[in-house]
């Protein structure tokens, strides 16, 4: 073999061998995830990855919640796995055939805001990988919870834990005011408690350990927020209710004027709204409550629409500029498909929202619903969302809401 053929033949199969180096190679099964939050804290989660007909997803699992990312966009030696509903994304590559590494990116809070990401392969694995213990600890029921204890900034939950006899694994979530925390998974031992749940919005991480009869812990979002939380025990406790917290200042009617997804005017009340039931939603497509209160409106859109039921969603979106704002919101459109009318109301700001809404006392919280009857007078005026997640909960707000708008179609 001559030399120059010769070197030339070392060259292609070194060109070669990186190319087959840096090709991402995902392998199907279970993973058990983690985010480094900060030096020592660690939420984990599991994911799924699974393939079909060519074509690979990726499951996120909190609990009784599946989220499935089907939009994945392979770049050389890594992959880029968008969340479905929220401007956020995973970026990783792997390190072996049963490792991966890489880090979570939520743009919503810049570009900059990124989280380390581990991944190993493993079957059937605990979210928490902490000893097992005979007897651990029973959580189950309802907890009355203080965050922030001893602040300015202290506010009220409940915690709803649901938990098989001696059974290590805990599953449930806490109410608060102005929404819900999710599908929270964990571990009890016979001291402590572990919770997390991760969905590409939020990633919630709460420990506690016991002391006499309460729970004393910590609560981290993401790596940019953390407090203290305390628990104790009560079949009883409860919240002021969400029916309250906002209202109409005077009997005054509601009135804005926003812009429409295209940018045209949009004005309420108008000749299309005349004589119609209309839910006015305050919300914001980064807010996972809102999410869960979106997918509801779309069931009840679809089965009052054509008796009268209209609805109108305003977002105020995490991006500065209108164009970016619509464009999140309408991509939130397409994604579920919705019918339902939608207006920029501009960048997330309770401020700024209730300013729009000044015939209300105040916006405290994403989302705040309107409901009106066909008289043009509110009927309810409903703070947060607490969705799937708080189970029977969320089942009788559904009954309840469902009630509401068949008796004002009615009317």
């Amino acid at each position: 073999m001559k030399p120059l053929i010769f070197i030339l033949l070392l060259l292609c199969s070194a060109v070669s061998f990186a190319q087959k180096k840096t090709r991402l190679t995902l392998r199907k099964g279970d993973w058990a995830a983690q985010l480094q939050l900060n030096n020592s804290d660690v939420l984990p989660f599991q994911m799924e990855i699974r393939k079909s007909e060519g074509a690979f997803t990726l499951n996120v699992k909190n609990g009784a919640e599946i989220i499935t990312l089907d939009d994945l966009v392979f770049e050389g030696d890594s992959v880029r796995v968008r969340f479905p509903f929220f401007h956020s994304e995973l970026i990783f590559t792997s390190l072996s055939k049963k490792s991966l590494e890489g880090y979570w990116v939520n743009y919503n809070k810049g570009d900059n805001y990124t989280i380390p990401l581990l991944a190993k392969k493993e079957r059937n694995s605990t979210r928490f990988m902490v000893k097992e213990v005979d007897n651990p600890m029973d959580v189950n029921g309802r907890w009355a919870v203080t965050f922030e204890p001893n602040t300015d900034g202290a506010y009220p939950a409940i915690g709803i834990f649901d938990q098989e006899r001696n059974s290590s694994n805990v599953s449930g979530t806490f109410l608060t005011e102005t929404g819900d925390y999710r599908f929270l998974e964990g571990t009890a031992t016979d001291d402590s408690l572990f919770l997390s749940c991760f969905d590409g919005a939020h990633a919630f991480l709460f420990t506690a350990a016991k002391q006499n009869d309460s729970l004393h812990g910590r609560f981290l979002s993401g790596k940019h927020w953390q407090s203290e939380w305390i628990a104790v025990k009560n079949d009883e406790a409860q919240l002021t209710s969400p029916d309250e917290l906002t209202y109409v200042v005077e009997d005054r009617p509601v009135k804005f004027a926003l812009k429409d997804l295209n940018g045209q005017d949009f004005n309420f009340p108008s000749e299309t709204y005349q004589n119609k039931v209309v839910i006015i939603q305050i919300m914001g497509t980064w807010c996972p409550n809102c999410l869960d209160e979106t997918m509801y409106y779309k069931q009840l859109f679809e089965h009052y629409h054509d008796r009268g039921l209209e609805v109108i969603s305003i977002g105020y979106e995490a991006a500065e500029e209108f164009e970016q704002q619509a464009a999140s919101i309408q991509r939130l459109r397409e994604k579920l498909e919705l019918d339902f009318t939608f207006v920029v109301g501009g960048q997330a700001n309770k401020g700024l929202a209730s300013e729009h809404f000044s015939m209300l006392n105040r916006i405290i919280s994403f989302p705040t619903s309107i409901f009106i009857g066909r008289d043009g007078k509110v009927k309810r005026v409903h703070t947060g969302f607490n969705g799937p997640g708080t189970g029977s909960h969320y089942q009788e707000y559904v009954e309840n809401t469902n009630s509401l708008i068949e008796s004002l179609l009615t009317d």
